[in-house]
């Protein structure tokens, strides 16, 4: 496992353990998520808003490639959400999907963040 895996590993634990004052070992503050730059108290918010709507969400790699100071993952999600997620409503059903999020660190934190979510899945899912 090369360093910046391990650095990758450690910021998905953080998510995990919802630690996110921790954040700021791991993120650049502003960071720049999709195009847009983000302060990282306003970083923190996405984050709190995405774990209210769904409480039992974790981040498991399914693929992940390193390659100088830029990362590439594969995330699988399987989670019930319990608020609106993303503009779609909640129907307490299980649900699963994938997120496909590219990094790029400088000096050892993340600077820029660029995330698709596959919401098809999500309101394909949720649509009774």
């Amino acid at each position: 496992m090369t360093d910046l895996e391990a650095r990758y590993r450690a910021y998905l634990a953080c998510l995990d353990e919802r630690r996110f004052p921790d954040l700021a070992d791991h993120v650049h503050d502003p960071v720049v998520h999709n195009d847009r730059a983000l302060t990282l108290a306003d970083f923190q918010d996405l984050l709190r808003r995405d774990v209210a709507e769904i409480p039992d969400l974790r981040y498991v790699v399914e693929l992940l490639v390193v390659q100088g100071e830029r990362v590439a993952c594969r995330l699988r999600f399987d989670c019930t959400p319990v608020g609106r997620f993303r503009g779609i409503p909640a129907t307490g059903k299980a649900i699963s999907f994938a997120e496909h999020v590219f990094y790029r660190y400088r000096d050892g934190k993340i600077a820029e963040i660029r995330s698709l979510i596959d919401l098809e899945a999500v309101r394909e899912q949720l649509t009774p």
